[in-house]
């Protein structure tokens, strides 16, 4: 049987229907990421994220065997918190800037729900 050259071959797999199966987007709350991937995808170095965790700042889902994993939602948390320190608060500072977050998150919630 003589060789396809590369247009053919391109063709064929073009034509031919894909045998993948369709992937469902993760959820942002799902947390997939280690700390390794989680410190080079926030510039953060693991202690850090220790640290943060320590202060409440973030609560990293815990395996049966204790390793932390993130989700997209704590890797975006982190980087709020990185930008609030970039911006000269301290970490007593950043804590008291999410309680209030929180706070007016909730606060908008209940006034939807009264208006509703």
């Amino acid at each position: 049987m003589p060789a396809k050259n590369f247009r053919e071959s391109q063709e064929a797999s073009v034509a031919a229907p894909s045998r993948v199966p369709r992937r469902e987007p993760v959820h942002r709350a799902r947390a997939v990421y280690a700390m390794a991937v989680a410190a080079e995808l926030t510039g953060v170095n693991p202690p850090m994220l220790r640290a943060y965790e320590e202060k409440g700042l973030i609560s990293p889902h815990r395996t049966a065997g204790g390793t932390r994993r993130y989700s997209a939602d704590d890797i975006a948390e982190i980087h709020h918190i990185s930008d609030l320190l970039a911006e000269g608060l301290n970490l007593a500072g950043v804590e008291a800037v999410l309680a209030l977050e929180k706070e007016n998150r909730e606060l908008r919630a209940e006034v939807e729900r009264l208006r509703g």
